[in-house]
């Protein structure tokens, strides 16, 4: 009795410490960080860089995996699907964990309890550009325009339901204008028809039209974080010319799929934010725009239900939705 008593002890206690031991192994294979868009984008990109100094850190291969599809939500629920062992993990960004969920009327995922968010990668705000021929060097110059034409006032994005259109819905919310939106397939498009004269404006990537502010082509009005962007200082924030608590930001982080030890995630956490605070990890992210900003696994789990929250709220208001 008292050698079955132990045994049933035993395992007991076995089973308590396997997530442990299997946090102390970890890593012992190749993993994968799973980039829901194609080759070549900023997504992509940025997964590259990390991937590679992660490798460094934790002493064993890490690849990208492309796995593209529906505004980012094939690859991510892909890895939703996944083993729960930390070998594969997502790079999800604000489409994918902070707007499907509402923009979809069957989401394939559910972006807070699908997922153990691991920590923040970087992030960036949008800018909003006119063309030459807007008179409006200020938020409060743009609002009244936008007033005095309303339903005329042109924005272009790359597409239905993408950060870009929302952020002008967020907007347009805000200040009680009424803003048409064009859509078009790709930021390429956008930009075309910015320059051509076609459209009027634009909520839209930092490096995307950064020469072409630059060369005076196009007007930055103001950036859509709370806080000033380095790339642009003298920039101001919509938040600080009118509009309180206005912020929209691009950002990207690490998952993996909900279910992962704990030790697993922290393990991987303390990684990346080694990684982060390289200098020349900075420099990288700050030549393309992008603020380094790792968190804690919790911090980044409230951030991303927040995010669902207020995006959601903008989704359901605008009545926008992708079947």
């Amino acid at each position: 009795m008292k050698k079955w008593y132990g045994c049933i002890i035993g395992a007991f206690a076995a089973t308590a410490l396997a997530p442990a031991v299997h946090a102390q192994d970890y890593p012992s294979k190749m993993i994968r960080i799973v980039v829901p868009f194609p080759p070549g984008g900023s997504t992509d990109l940025l997964a590259r860089q990390l991937a590679e100094k992660l490798a460094q850190s934790l002493g064993q291969t890490v690849i990208v995996e492309n796995r593209p599809g529906a505004g980012g939500t094939v690859g991510s629920a892909y890895v939703a699907r996944a083993a729960a062992d930390g070998y594969t993990l997502l790079m999800g960004v604000t489409g994918s964990h902070g707007v499907s969920y509402s923009l979809y009327s069957k989401p394939p995922y559910d972006p807070v309890k699908d997922f153990a968010p691991v920590s923040m990668v970087v992030n960036s705000p949008l800018i909003l550009v006119r063309t030459p021929d807007v008179p409006a060097k200020t938020v409060q110059e743009f609002v009244a325009y936008a007033k005095a034409h309303p339903g005329k006032l042109t924005y272009g994005s790359p597409g239905n339901g993408t950060s870009m259109h929302l952020t002008g819905e967020m907007f347009s919310q805000a200040t009680g204008v009424s803003l048409l939106h064009v859509p078009y397939k790709g930021s390429a498009g956008v930009l075309n028809d910015l320059l051509g004269g076609q459209l009027q404006s634009a909520f839209a990537d930092l490096l995307v039209v950064q020469q072409f502010i630059k060369s005076g082509k196009l007007q930055p009005v103001a950036v859509t974080s709370s806080k000033r962007h380095p790339m642009f200082p003298d920039v101001p924030t919509i938040a600080e010319s009118g509009v309180p608590n206005f912020e929209a930001l691009s950002w990207q982080g690490l998952f993996a799929p909900a279910g992962t030890p704990p030790e697993v995630v922290n393990k991987l956490n303390g990684a990346v934010v080694k990684v982060l605070e390289r200098q020349d990890m900075k420099d990288f992210f700050a030549s393309q725009g992008f603020i380094v900003a790792p968190t804690s696994p919790e911090q980044f789990g409230q951030f991303v239900a927040a995010e669902v929250k207020k995006w959601g709220a903008i989704v359901k208001t605008a009545g926008v939705q992708i079947e």
